[in-house]
């Protein structure tokens, strides 16, 4: 008898899936190095959840037998106000990850191409693979670019733009990079795509901008129905172990999500922590003013020491060595410094580094050859 193999009987789009890369076993580490670990691979805030955050979370934790909100009602509410947009106009999700994979899985399949970046977010090609859509996949910015290396060309994308385009996937900031595009800019790209083809922001890392000239793509919103925003509580909020994200839309397009959606995809104790975190407005400032601080004094201190830092509005940096990264990914990850090696995103030649704790950084320096 032959030997069973599941994988024989997944369906075309699943066949071409790869599993997706989390990178290296964090508890194991955890356990290996104990107190000198430095996690700086998964971009996540040092700072941790807002306290008010925590006793919404214990708080919760009372009504865990019960299910939870399935239209998740009372966190909508709160980003509604927070956001100047109706709750009709919002979506929740377990992360903006599965959000970016359900628009896909919605609005693309085998008759439609998807447009997105090189160098782009890595849900972008896999929910485009997953919905058995057609990629097409844009050249980024060269490495030379003097403001973006490695970033979006807008440019190049508004014309890669086909008559059977359903969905273009950006990202501002963008990750792996840390580059990102003005407002001018976005609103020149938007106006030259068809009101038939969704245009998707992701702003996974919007609470870090600090930049002139960069908003929020929710600011032309109300002119185009066929813009959708992505956003997380993972990032600034840090909030990445609940797996809580949102996004705004015309109420059609929510209208559509939901049909698929899974009915409790966000728990209830992630919906109260959400929804606190929301409120704690000096957390968020700390954590703004914590990152920007640490993240010029990282660059300040790398760049002194002969590396390249890629412009970056986000909570980590991309370091370019122009050679091979893997040795130096390896050096330190012997020293219990944990970064992320860009290799899957077709960057052997850079590492990710978040931006952590400064005990956290200062290991990270002192472990450099």
């Amino acid at each position: 008898m032959s030997e069973f193999d599941a994988a024989k009987l997944a369906n075309a789009a699943t066949a071409r899936l790869r599993n997706y890369d989390p990178g290296h076993d964090l508890p194991a580490l955890r356990k290996r190095f104990g107190a000198q670990i430095a996690e700086l691979g998964s971009n996540e805030n040092p700072l941790g959840p807002s306290p008010r955050a925590l006793g919404a979370m214990r708080d919760a934790l009372n009504e865990s037998f019960r299910y939870p909100d399935p239209r998740g009602a009372s966190l909508k509410a709160a980003l509604a106000e927070h956001l100047g947009a109706g709750p009709e106009r919002i979506g929740l999700g377990n992360g903006s990850h599965e959000l970016l994979m359900l628009i896909a899985q919605c609005f693309a399949d085998a008759a439609h191409s998807v447009v997105f970046s090189q160098f782009g977010f890595a849900v972008f090609p896999i929910a485009t693979a997953a919905a058995g859509a057609q990629p097409v996949c844009v050249p980024a910015l060269p490495r030379e670019h003097p403001h973006a290396p490695f970033g979006h060309d807008l440019a190049a994308m508004a014309k890669a733009v086909r008559a059977d385009t359903r969905i273009v996937y950006l990202a501002n900031p963008n990750n792996p990079t840390g580059t990102w595009f003005g407002d001018a800019a976005l609103a020149d790209f938007i106006a030259r795509i068809p009101r038939d083809v969704l245009v998707v922001v992701d702003e996974a890392y919007h609470e870090y901008v600090d930049a002139p000239g960069l908003s929020t793509a929710l600011r032309f919103a109300d002119d185009y129905p066929n813009l959708i925003v992505t956003r997380t509580f993972s990032k600034a909020y840090g909030l990445a172990g609940l797996r809580v994200g949102y996004l705004v839309a015309d109420a059609s397009v929510i209208a559509v999500l939901e049909r698929l959606r899974e009915s409790f995809n966000v728990n209830a104790i992630a919906l109260a922590g959400a929804e606190a975190a929301l409120t704690d407005r000096e957390h968020l400032a700390r954590s703004r003013e914590f990152n920007h601080s640490e993240r010029e004094w990282l660059r300040g201190e790398l760049t002194s020491r002969g590396y390249r830092c890629l412009p970056s509005l986000t909570n980590f940096l991309m370091l370019d060595l122009a050679r091979e990264a893997s040795d130096l990914e390896r050096h330190l990850f012997e020293r219990g410094v944990i970064v992320r090696p860009m290799g899957g995103y077709g960057l052997p030649q850079t590492l990710r580094i978040s931006v952590g704790s400064h005990v956290e950084n200062q290991r990270l320096l002192d472990a450099l050859p």
